[in-house]
């Protein structure tokens, strides 16, 4: 969890004037974590602090906000219709264009309280600059200190059809994820495509793939099994963290003596997942993007990815 100083500015840019609710410190149960945010403007807001009566109140109390920042404690009981027992501090905060074009791009420290940056903050910001080592969100000290949120996956998926567009809408909103989107032209994506995912039209996208970074994932499932078979080809060539492709027992089999016809070696292919997703589900492209989504996204997947990272 950081700040996601992108969508703050895309926001402002949409909207103008908009506030960023934060949680800025916690005592006992919350619904949400210190870092989660919304932004919230004139007829809309995106994000969420835990849902619920806050919330809806925290929102309320935003689009009336006059002054630049408020910090605020909410108990959660039975006044606010939520059962978690907890207290929250909010930090509420507006922000216009000039306001998010000052922001820094690692780490944002600022002052709750018009108090000079105190010892303790100047040591969090010396350790990220001169050892790498970023925060966590906090209050501390009369100042709240956030990381500016970088996508830490980057996840290329090839094929814009149904159960493309299917897995676009269900990862998309995941901030952890930098979605890279390939098809064959941009008449085969939606209209509409979700803020943060890069759309890369090629009529030959398999020359892509060597512009892919060396760690990242893939999920490959475009219209023609030929271009499947060529993505595979490339993939092994070229490297990667994660390969899945979409398809049946008996296509993987059929890929698998094609590829080790082209040169590569059991061990390799056997790096690339097939099928992917959960059959048990159908075949609906949803249920498929929702099995493919629960697949690389659950805790022994993310586990392997760190090892992977730290070999």
């Amino acid at each position: 969890m950081g700040f996601d100083r992108e969508a703050l500015r895309e926001a402002v840019k949409t909207h103008g004037k908009v506030v960023r609710v934060v949680i800025a410190a916690i005592k006992g149960s919350s619904p949400r974590e210190v870092g989660a945010a919304m932004l919230v403007w004139k007829d809309g807001q995106s994000g969420t602090i835990g849902g619920g009566t806050m919330e809806f109140q925290a929102a309320e109390a935003a689009r009336s906000q006059t002054t630049a920042a408020r910090l605020t404690q909410h108990a959660l009981g039975p006044d606010l219709g939520q059962c978690c027992g907890g207290a929250v501090t909010l930090l509420t905060e507006i922000y216009d264009r000039e306001t998010v074009d000052g922001l820094d791009d690692t780490i944002i420290a600022r002052s709750v309280s018009d108090g000079d940056m105190p010892l303790s903050v100047k040591r969090l910001l010396a350790q990220a600059r001169g050892q790498g080592v970023q925060p966590e969100p906090q209050l501390i000290d009369g100042w709240m200190v956030e990381p500016v949120h970088k996508p830490a996956r980057d996840l290329w998926i090839w094929g814009a059809g149904h159960v493309g567009r299917a897995l676009v809408d269900v990862l998309s909103p995941l901030p952890d994820l930098a979605i890279t989107w390939i098809d064959t032209g941009f008449e085969r994506f939606p209209d509409s495509v979700p803020e943060g995912v890069t759309v890369l039209p090629a009529a030959n996208p398999t020359e892509l793939v060597r512009h892919a970074p060396r760690d990242a994932e893939h999920l490959v499932l475009t219209y023609s099994h030929n271009l499947d078979l060529e993505l595979c080809n490339r993939l092994l060539l070229h490297d990667f963290r994660f390969a899945g492709l979409i398809g049946s027992a008996t296509k993987w089999a059929r890929f698998r003596s094609r590829l080790a016809a082209l040169g590569h070696s059991p061990e390799r292919i056997k790096r690339i997942t097939c099928p992917i997703g959960d059959p048990s589900l159908g075949k609906h492209p949803q249920m498929i993007a929702v099995g493919v989504a629960a697949q690389i996204l659950r805790p022994a997947r993310q586990n392997e990815l760190k090892k992977d990272l730290s070999a």
